[in-house]
């Protein structure tokens, strides 16, 4: 069995008149890759309303679909929450067309049952099983029996008054994964490495926009998730990079960040006047209404994540830096490009935050990450 790469990336969501020019930037190296991962942040359809709770209700032109496809992803997550921004017929119009371009999704279903089920590709004779949950979870877009949507892996919050004596005094939180849902993940991850040599578990989890802070319940689920066979976790959701740590040999990556994903502006025009957007901009104070590019300057930082496998096995954890620009366009970066070493530092200095023994070394394009 020949050694090949699986690469990962975050967030993806062209929506633009040439959807391709998305990627023009990051094409070589998605091409360089023998598998591709992505997360499909967005429907793709021509259909439906927007749901009465979607913060942001997404939506592209069924060309994105092969865009996407062209870019070179091969598999893509669906588990988000924004899979029902549109109704059922935009969701079912989401997983049609991106089936047709050649794209397989994990995920998401017709009930739950198939959204737990994950997509296997084989390479080389090695089988990876691909599995998706989402914790980021508007209410009815989590699957259930009968009912479409993406595959749930619940968080709950505890918050604890620290000082009970000292009314309106700041709290603790604590949170914890919905117990029913992580013995269905354990579960899932455990039949899928009976099948599979590689099992890799996306998650939609973690908080949005606020630097370096991992939430409990996903150390918690990522650790079992590892435990019960899994070889990696691929994180999203929080729109900037989070830390990385390796656990029992494993890559637990915890956001990948952003990736070829447009401004919010790009799916509403009005979205920047919103409360929710208010809301939004006291969680970082780079957010920028007035920008083209609203976003922090955190969200400018990304990331491909490069796994080796060899002989059925995780051979290689790396990364290869990531900056996106004005026109949200993602770039792959060349050592010498000071981008590089500030994208290399932003991950070594959020990892360190959250007490993750990670140890970051430059090879080549690459950042190794090890133990």
């Amino acid at each position: 069995m020949p050694a090949f790469t699986l690469l990962a990336t975050g967030d993806v969501a062209p929506r633009r008149p040439v959807m391709d020019d998305m990627f023009d930037k990051v094409r070589a190296a998605l091409d360089a890759g023998d598998l591709v991962f992505g997360q499909l942040e967005t429907t793709i359809s021509e259909r439906g309303s927007p749901a009465a709770n979607a913060k942001l209700a997404m939506r592209t032109d069924p060309a994105a679909a092969k865009a996407i496809r062209r870019a070179g992803y091969d598999v893509v997550s669906f588990a988000g929450n924004h899979c029902l921004d549109w109704g059922r017929d935009a969701f079912f119009d989401t997983l049609a067309h991106s089936t047709d371009a050649g794209l397989v999704v994990c995920g998401a279903g017709a009930d739950v049952v198939s959204a737990r089920r994950p997509a296997i590709l084989e390479h080389a004779g090695v089988k990876v099983a691909f599995l998706a949950y989402s914790s980021i979870l508007p209410h009815g877009y989590w699957a259930e029996p009968g009912r479409p949507g993406c595959a749930p892996m619940r968080g709950l919050t505890l918050y604890e008054q620290v000082e009970t004596d000292q009314p309106g005094t700041p709290a603790r939180v604590h949170t914890f994964p919905h117990r029913q849902d992580l013995a269905a993940l354990r579960a899932d991850v455990r039949a899928a490495k009976a099948g599979a040599d590689i099992v890799a578990v996306s998650l939609h989890w973690g908080i949005h926009f606020v630097p370096s802070e991992i939430a409990d319940y996903q150390r918690d689920i990522a650790r079992a998730a590892i435990d019960d066979g899994a070889d990696m976790i691929l994180g999203h959701h929080p729109h900037i990079l989070k830390g990385i740590e390796i656990y029992k040999g494993r890559p637990i990556f915890y956001s990948l960040g952003n990736f070829a994903i447009e401004q919010p502006q790009a799916f509403d025009a009005t979205i920047l006047q919103s409360q929710s957007f208010k809301d939004l901009m006291a969680l970082n104070p780079g957010i920028d209404p007035m920008l083209a590019f609203v976003c922090p300057p955190d969200s400018r930082k990304s990331m491909i994540a490069r796994l080796t496998i060899d002989g059925g096995q995780l051979v290689r954890i790396a990364f290869t830096p990531v900056d996106i620009n004005d026109a949200s366009e993602p770039e792959t970066l060349a050592p010498a490009d000071p981008r590089f070493a500030a994208v290399r530092d932003y991950v070594e200095q959020i990892s360190r935050e959250q007490g993750l023994a990670t140890r970051f070394r430059a090879d080549g394009a690459d950042i190794v990450v090890e133990a």
